[in-house]
């Protein structure tokens, strides 16, 4: 693997032991505040490392490949090739962004289930074999078009929650999959494996039993067809947390030796997304407008009783929306309340309040309810836990300004990739160091990632 890109457009400032994150967003807040409010990120690479670790311990041998779509900044897309990682693309601009890295075209699965015929044909042109399927038209297609592929029979499980009824669900029945190993067959296409997918919001351990216990079945019937299988993919759905790492393993973990034992050469590998970067970064937005609105409007639960008729409501508009960072809310709900940023004090009154996008439409609605001291149009909000699902491709709705990136890393966090023996010469060129306490004017360069 050839490393970090050389001329990669950002840069990663490296702290000393006295700096902290907040010390970092007041820097950029200081920055922004005079050379003009846009919303902005801080990403800290080095909880990626630390994620890895905890993989490691946790996990190990199950291999992680990376969904590119959960968060394709270019920091975190490098530092997790680095660290060896493989990477689960959607689409043939993710693959790209992965083989610009020198990622090896094994290390690369194709997991689209609804994959365009002229993408099926680039992943073969590159080598890019692996892609999953779940029925026997796209079965058809990939034949047609990549007659080298190794298929991944994608199955469905039994997770469905209330919140997720209406969500599009793939995934093939263990009936079916004999039908689409025969055609398989006919078409002399190559099944090498299983997937399958556990949501992050599935509370019951005893999907994996079930999805697992399936896996086995597809495998055993994959040898009356005379497949030789080596591959489950156990899918995504790790929320970030140790416990919930801890729990999946060890369910997982006695189910995988009894079924898929390190003799029988099947190589189990997962996508963890979410649990490499929603805690990696935050993002801080900046109120542009302001209004007070009337008394009747929703208030938060256990409001209504305690406020006073001439309490004032706000509803706040932000330089970032749901046709930006916050596009989760248009397909699950987000539990996620602002911090403010500007110091107030602890007996200051709050207020019923709302948060709006820049967008002023009527799905742009990032915060229904929440208590806020009364701010002022230029005051900043940081949200936590903000590096899922936030940082690919985005709309450019309304004139959309897509928010810049901070990368930062802890010494102490550089000194465990030293450690691991990862951190090259070329590596090293992307690193500058960030005194603590320090204000950052523009001329400095700790740069940015559009």
């Amino acid at each position: 693997m050839k490393g970090f890109l050389e001329d990669a457009n950002y840069s990663i400032g490296l702290l000393d032991e006295g700096a902290t994150l907040a010390d970092v967003i007041d820097n950029c807040i200081y920055e922004h505040t005079h050379t003009g409010k846009r919303a902005f990120y801080v990403g800290d690479l080095g909880k990626l490392v630390k994620k890895n670790i905890q993989w490691q311990n946790v996990m190990a041998p199950i291999k992680p490949f990376y969904p590119v779509r959960c968060n394709s900044a270019p920091g975190v897309l490098e530092i997790l090739g680095t660290l060896g990682v493989g990477f689960a693309c959607f689409s043939k601009s993710e693959m790209v962004l992965v083989q610009d890295l020198g990622i090896s075209p094994e290390n690369i699965i194709y997991t689209n289930p609804c994959k365009q015929a002229s993408q099926i044909k680039y992943a073969a042109k590159v080598g890019i074999n692996i892609m999953t399927c779940d029925n026997d038209i796209e079965l058809k297609k990939i034949a047609h078009n990549h007659p080298n592929a190794k298929l991944l029979l994608h199955i469905a499980t039994e997770d469905i929650t209330a919140d997720e009824e209406m969500n599009m669900k793939f995934g093939t029945t263990l009936k079916n999959c004999r039908h689409l190993m025969e055609c398989a067959k006919e078409l002399g296409v190559q099944i090498v494996g299983v997937k399958f997918h556990v949501s992050g919001s599935c509370k019951e351990q005893q999907t994996y039993i079930h999805a697992i216990s399936d896996a086995r079945c597809v495998f055993d019937m994959a040898e009356e067809f005379g497949f030789k299988m080596n591959m489950l993919d156990i899918g995504g759905g790790f929320t970030g947390s140790e416990l919930q790492l801890e729990e999946v393993n060890r369910v997982i973990r006695p189910l995988l030796d009894v079924y898929f034992p390190k003799e029988s050469g099947v190589d189990v590998i997962a996508e963890p997304g979410c649990y490499y970067v929603s805690s990696a970064f935050t993002l801080a937005v900046n109120i542009i407008a302001k209004k007070t609105v009337g008394c009747d409007k929703l208030l938060p639960s256990g409001v209504e009783q305690t406020r006073n008729d001439d309490e004032p409501v706000f509803t706040y508009y932000i330089n970032d929306g749901v046709y930006g960072s916050f596009a989760r809310k248009l397909s699950e709900k987000l539990s996620t309340i602002p911090e403010v940023h500007k110091k107030y004090k602890e007996d200051e009154p709050l207020f019923a309040s709302s948060l709006w996008g820049p967008s002023c439409d009527e799905l742009d609605q990032i915060v229904e309810n929440c208590l806020l001291p009364e701010l002022s149009v230029g005051d900043w909000l940081i949200f936590d836990n903000m590096g899922s699902g936030t940082l690919g491709e985005q709309s450019t709705f309304n004139d959309y300004q897509r928010p810049l990136i901070y990368y930062m890393m802890s010494f102490s966090d550089w000194d465990e990739m030293q450690d691991a023996g990862i951190a090259s010469d070329t590596l090293m060129k992307n690193f500058f160091f960030v005194p603590s306490c320090v204000q950052l004017s523009p001329e400095d360069r700790f740069s940015t990632a559009a």
